[in-house]
């Protein structure tokens, strides 16, 4: 596997190159990791966290793969997961994940890079894109754990 650094709010890197579908996956497990931690500190059960978390993905090539994948593996971590049902824009995850009370988002675009690229952008549960603090953490979570995912149950 490529070493994977994050940067501003997240981690973006060259569409099948290091953006594969199993960095994008060792990436979500290292999200689960991080906000499960987080919901288990007593700090984070003041704010009410559920262990809810939104996806959502723009437009670039397999962006809907990508953000099916992370889901999978967040609700393979036991989080409630809603994912959009077509493309949108990052302001509807970080609006989605304060109004829901989630504890936190990811939104699969690379923003204004380059098409040849993609990204993981993590959302905190304010709703605003992830600090540094929050990205290395979750950075430091990368390979800790096996990769756990699962396909959720349809509604009935």
């Amino acid at each position: 596997m490529s070493q994977i650094k994050f940067g501003t709010d997240g981690w973006r890197a060259v569409i099948a190159e290091d953006f594969n579908f199993a960095n994008v996956a060792s990436v979500a497990q290292a999200a689960a990791d991080y906000w499960q931690s987080e919901i288990k500190n007593s700090k984070s059960a003041v704010f009410g966290f559920e262990p809810k978390v939104i996806v959502g993905y723009d437009r670039r090539f397999f962006s809907d793969r990508f953000a099916q994948i992370s889901a999978d593996v967040l609700n393979g971590n036991g989080f409630k997961v809603i994912l959009t049902p077509d493309s949108t824009p990052t302001p509807s995850v970080s609006f989605a994940v304060k109004d829901l009370g989630a504890v936190g988002g990811v939104m699969i675009t690379a923003s204004h890079n380059p098409p040849i690229f993609n990204g993981f952008k993590l959302k905190s549960y304010y709703g605003g894109s992830s600090d540094p603090e929050t990205c290395k953490a979750v950075e430091g979570f990368l390979d800790k754990n096996p990769v756990r995912s699962q396909l959720p149950t349809p509604n009935k």
